[in-house]
Parts: C-alpha cells; structure tokens; sequence
C-alpha cells in the first residue's frame, strides 16, 4: 500500500484513524454503496452468460453463480444486460432503485460506478437493468463503435472486482455483441432438452466471429448443463450427446430441476439465501468451486471453436424402448368351450323397470283423452308420439318378469315420489371457515398486487 499523502494545507500527514487513512485497507470497505478499489489487484475475470434460446437458466446461472462466488470470498458484479431484467428481480433490486441503469451506460456514456448499486448478499454487486434497454440496440445502430460500448465502460472498474458476470438477452443482437467483445470468458447454459441444441451452432459461429474481428482473447470457458430431470431418458441423452461433442468443456456439476430455485426470484434472494441446504444450492456450490479451480485462460480457442462451428449439428437420435418379445402362435386348433348351464335365480317379486313406468303412465294418459283431442295432437288413441326420447333397452333381465303396459300397479308397492328421489341425492355440505393461517415468515415479492412494486 502506498503511504499516507501529506496534507496540502497543512503540509502535514493525516492524523492516525482518519478517514483518509486505510480508505483501500480492506478489500471489502464500501464507500456510499460503491466497491472500494484496492491497489495490487489485478483485472477481474470478465465472464459472458449467453445462450440465444431463451428459457435455459442464463439470468438464474448469473444470481445465483454471482452469491456463491460472494460467499466464497470473491468480490462479483453482475451486470444485468436483459430488458427484462429478470437477473435484478432475482437479486432483490426494486424499480425504484434503478434510477441509474445499464441503458444510461450504453446510450448515454453514463460512468459505471454511478450505476452501481448493492445486494443483499457481502461482496455482490449490480449493475441492473429497465425496459428502456429494449430500445438501446435501435439507438445503438448509427453510434461509432457500437460493439464495445461496454467493453470501455467496464474498463474503469476491471480492478475492483474478482469476477464481472454479464446476463446476456435472448438473442443475438448488439447487446448480445458487447457482451461478447468486453468479455473474456463465455459460458454457455442448456436446458436438457432437445431444442436446446438446435441454436447451438449458430451461437458458437457467432463467438468465431467475434473472435475474428473484434475480441481475439475470447473463450470458451465451460458449458452448464440446467434443469436435468433425472426421472426422464431424454435428459440424460442430451447430457451425454453435449460430453461427447464438446468434452472437458461440460461441467461436471448439473443443475437439476428444482421448484426451490424457482421460487427464490420471487423472495428477491438467490438460492443461497432462500434455502441453502437444496439441492439447487449445492449443484451452484459445486459450480462456483468448478470455475475457481479451472484457470481463467483455460478454454476453447478461435481454432478449437472454428472447428466446432463448421462440424456436424448435433442430431439427437432417442433409443428406442425394447419391445417385449412375442412368441409364434401355435397351430390353430378349434377350442372346445365346455357348455355351462345357467342356475335358475331364486324367484322374487316382479319389479317394473322406469322405461315400463313411463310408458304405462303415456297410455294412461292418451287413453283419458277424447278422440277430437287425440285428432287434433296428431296422435291416435292408446299412442304417445316421443319428442327427443332416446329410447331404452327393455329387454327384461333374466328371471324377472316384466309387467304388461295395462297392468295396474299393485296397491302393496308404492309410488316413487319426488322427496324420495331428494333423499337419495347426496347430500355436499358447505366446508366450515377455518381458522385465520398464520402468517409467513417470508413474504413473495409479487410484481403487482400488494407487496409489489409499482
């Protein structure tokens, strides 16, 4: 550390605790909210989180990458180049926090530092992001240099921290490019799906030319395999077709499908602070000591990606399940079916079937009326014309004897009547109010509603 600066008023050094004196001391002091650059450090590692298929876990890769990389010692900023700014929500940065934004920094020359603003995690830092960036690769088109508009942002704070995260958008636009050119490592996250792999090649073409043209010193750091469902075949296909195309490059560490690492955004806490025993924790645990162990110069070169963007796509053939072997049918052969003879049912009383009862009360009914009103309905005497019936099977179940349409119903048997057709109906009580629930210790950071952010 260089020595304390003499007092131009005074001509005399600083007094012993001041303010002026250890300001750079220590790596983790903060002044106003901003990371304290320290002298002897050297240039962070800038690492691009970019994949163009959206949905494959690049803004869930940079929160929660970023918060064990700070718990691990490092000091990180994540730059939240998205405009939908997913990765801010994730980390707990409001709308009302985001005075000073990513597109002031690419449109406007905005200082970096300015938009810096803190997390709820030590060591984490963030750079977040607005809808108005949607407009920025518009606005960018007839700027000079538009590429690296982000990379000379970032050169001003490349000192101040370990590890520089950039959340690229879901495309491959210009902001997509600056992240590219002011980055030094890129890591690619897919889903272990199959449309996944269909943009992959398209991406890496990409890298190649940016290598080609504006950022020779890119990389190819590793490849982060997201949302692995173990309970399916195909999942493990994809894992095994991306090893054995792309090798060591695929880390060892798989992110699984975990409905924790779901509900962490909307807590505003990465999967560390939310619930740190999960599964989602460990495997991004496991990640950040993968990328602390593997050297920053350690990846795929512009030689090594040409290679790779001019070979064969990636094909997923799935396997077909065994089928259950059949044996051949033997010679046809008549069956003999032994003959059964039915037992007779015990006899029991005669029981009118409905479609009976119905049709004995229709010839009731046209019976008791007069031949003109019979002529004038349309209908004859002792007929009932059916409108919309659809008709029953009448055939009488064996042993049982239906009665004829004339017969009278018996005194001794009783009339069906509505209350005992209500009776048989069950019955669905109301459910009781129940109790008030507690209240949770936590509360979800809805985006609308109550709670939320305007």
């Amino acid at each position: 550390m260089a020595p304390p600066q003499e007092d131009q008023a005074t001509g005399e050094p600083p007094a012993e605790g001041s303010a002026d004196q250890g300001a750079d001391a220590s790596v983790g002091r903060v002044q106003a909210g901003r990371p304290v650059p320290s002298e002897g450090r050297g240039n962070g590692r800038v690492i691009a989180i970019a994949n163009q298929k959206g949905g494959v876990g690049k803004s869930t890769t940079a929160v929660n990458l970023g918060a064990c990389l700070a718990e691990a010692g490092r000091r990180i900023l994540v730059v939240d180049l998205d405009p939908q700014g997913n990765a801010s929500t994730g980390l707990g940065i409001d709308h009302t926090r985001r005075t000073a934004s990513a597109y002031e920094v690419l449109t406007a020359n905005l200082v970096m530092q300015e938009a810096i603003v803190p997390t709820s995690v030590d060591g984490l830092w963030a750079v977040p992001s607005t809808i108005d960036l949607a407009g920025a690769e518009i606005e960018l088109v007839t700027q000079f240099n538009r590429e690296s508009r982000l990379a000379r942002a970032l050169d001003g704070i490349r000192s101040e921290f370990d590890f520089i995260l950039l959340d690229c958008p879901p495309s491959l636009g210009l902001l997509t490019v600056n992240a590219l050119t002011a980055a030094d490592e890129l890591i690619v996250p897919i889903q272990c799906e199959y449309y996944a792999l269909e943009g992959l090649g398209q991406l890496l073409k990409n890298v190649r030319l940016v290598q080609q043209n504006v950022n020779p010193s890119l990389r190819l750091t590793g490849i982060v395999m997201t949302m692995f469902d173990g309970r399916t075949k195909l999942a493990e296909q994809v894992v095994d077709e991306v090893r054995s195309y792309f090798g060591p490059r695929v880390y060892e560490s798989v992110i699984p499908r975990s409905i924790r690492l779901a509900e962490a955004p909307g807590f505003g806490q990465p999967i560390t602070r939310y619930d740190p025993s999960s599964r989602g924790a460990k495997a991004y645990k496991a990640l950040a000591n993968e990328l602390l162990t593997r050297p920053a110069g350690d990846g795929l070169d512009d030689l090594a990606l040409e290679e790779l963007s001019q070979g064969p796509p990636l094909v997923l053939i799935p396997e077909p399940s065994p089928e259950p072997e059949v044996s051949a049918p033997a010679a046809e052969r008549p069956t003999e079916v032994p003959e059964t003879v039915p037992e007779s049912p015990e006899p029991r009383a005669p029981v009118a079937q409905p479609a009976v009862r119905a049709r004995t009360a229709a010839a009731k009914r046209s019976r008791s009326r007069s031949p003109v009103e019979a002529e004038h309905s349309g209908s004859r005497p002792g007929v009932e014309r059916s409108q919309g019936v659809r008709h029953q099977d009448l055939t009488p179940r064996p042993g049982v004897k239906p009665r004829p349409v004339d017969e009278e119903r018996s005194a001794d048997e009783p009339e069906e009547r509505p209350e005992d057709r209500a009776e048989m109906e069950p019955k669905i009580e109301a459910p009781a109010a129940s109790e008030a629930e507690p209240e949770q210790k936590r509360r979800r950071r809805w985006p609308f509603g109550k709670g939320g952010s305007p």
